[in-house]
């Protein structure tokens, strides 16, 4: 139940973009169709859950005061939690490019993306400050929500933008002017969710 609650309460009620304003770089700017929003939304959802698990399994047996080296290294979680994604990024663009090509051709723009999105940064800084090792699915949990709530509102973010795409819209909100405009009105949507009573 407590797994359940974790994955609602991460995708819906504290969505990464719409609550959190993490990651809007490559939600404003690869959300123009929906084909290409899910492909991003499905990487990340990659990379975001194996992200998490390799740094909360470093920062537990290395970074912590209770880890092998025995002293307080939490200080370089930010610096080592960079570097891991950017390794894993490239580790994912390389296998798929060996094993899965046609993979690689509709994802491989995104991958690279992927690297520079706080959101996976985010969440893995989170799951290591908030969730104890013996709390790991937990954590996994938050993870998966968390990056199924950026799939959710880049995919509506898309199809909006394509319903609207040859509306009339006045001249000086066309652009980024009008897709702020809906992200800011989906923002205040998805604040309906927070009534909601999971617990």
């Amino acid at each position: 139940m407590e797994i359940i609650i974790t994955i609602i309460s991460a995708s819906l009620i504290s969505n990464v973009v719409l609550s959190r304003f993490l990651g809007i770089c490559p939600f404003l700017g690869v959300s123009n169709k929906v084909e290409t929003a899910k492909g991003m939304g499905l990487a990340v959802i990659f990379v975001i859950m194996i992200a998490t698990a390799v740094t909360f399994t470093i920062n537990h047996f290395f970074l912590e005061e209770t880890g092998v080296f025995g002293i307080d290294l939490t200080y370089l979680q930010t610096i080592t939690f960079i570097l891991i994604i950017a390794c894993l990024v490239q580790f994912i663009e390389m296998f798929l490019k060996k094993f899965i090509p046609v993979l690689y051709k509709s994802l491989g723009i995104y991958l690279p993306l992927i690297t520079t999105n706080c959101a996976v940064l985010g969440v893995a800084l989170t799951v290591s400050r908030d969730y104890m090792f013996t709390r790991f699915t937990t954590g996994i949990a938050y993870a998966f929500g968390t990056s199924f709530g950026f799939l959710i509102s880049i995919v509506l973010l898309a199809s909006i933008r394509e319903k609207i795409e040859n509306n009339d819209i006045p001249e000086s909100f066309k652009g980024k002017p009008i897709v702020l405009i809906i992200a800011c009105l989906m923002a205040v949507a998805f604040t309906g969710f927070s009534n909601l009573n999971i617990g």
